[in-house]
């Protein structure tokens, strides 16, 4: 990443961090995945149950290896057969992670789902959410952060998953009722009522979809 662009996102994310701070939750900012790791690792006390939907930015920052192989209770739902009770586990859980479709510059958090289990969880169960936002998915407004998530994310995801979907074949959203829709629930974090649960560990790369 250019040095331009790394400024520029040094002096967004301080704004984000503000709008964070405003809302009940707390931000911090990473300039590379090896800090992102090392901060979401403080965040996260040895012995603590952890579990997560499909989160790639916590898979590209190393994270979901380190937990794996360190002293944690991962509950890592690709690996058990049953895929509902991993689910359910996750609102009793220490920590759950997560990651944005979008997010607003001033601190607005914006999530698509499917099943809504990852939604679920973030807006009430578990009792400390750890967000990994790479700067690309920061937006101008929550308007803007609502437009990336439906014709940007969705479209990766509906791709990825093999779903057939209006948005899987032209790239964009088409507002579908399709059986395969993703675009189930949408939730906005806007403000947190529990303080010290939500942790957004921003960081200076392009991560997840």
């Amino acid at each position: 990443m250019s040095e331009m662009i790394s400024k520029r996102n040094n002096l967004l994310a301080q704004k984000v961090i503000k709008g964070l701070e405003s809302r009940n939750m707390t931000g911090y900012y990473a300039k590379t995945k090896e800090e992102a790791l090392k901060k979401a690792l403080e965040l996260i006390p040895e012995g603590a149950s952890v579990t997560m939907g499909g989160c790639m930015s916590a898979r590209e920052i190393g994270l979901v290896d380190a937990l794996k192989s360190g002293n944690y209770n991962f509950i890592d739902r690709d690996n058990m057969e049953d895929k509902r009770a991993a689910m359910l586990a996750a609102y009793d859980a220490d920590v759950y992670l997560a990651s944005a479709n979008g997010m607003s510059n001033d601190g607005v958090i914006v999530n698509i789902d499917g099943n809504s289990n990852r939604v679920s969880a973030i807006a009430q169960g578990p009792k400390k959410v750890v967000f990994i936002v790479g700067m690309n998915k920061v937006c101008a407004d929550t308007d803007s952060a609502l437009k990336r998530a439906r014709n940007v994310a969705a479209p990766i995801n509906a791709q990825r998953f093999g779903l057939n979907t209006p948005c899987s074949k032209t790239g964009a959203c088409m507002d579908c009722k399709s059986p395969d829709t993703i675009c189930c629930q949408f939730l906005i974090t806007r403000f947190s009522r529990h303080k010290d649960r939500i942790h957004v560990i921003l960081v200076d790369e392009n991560l997840g979809f």
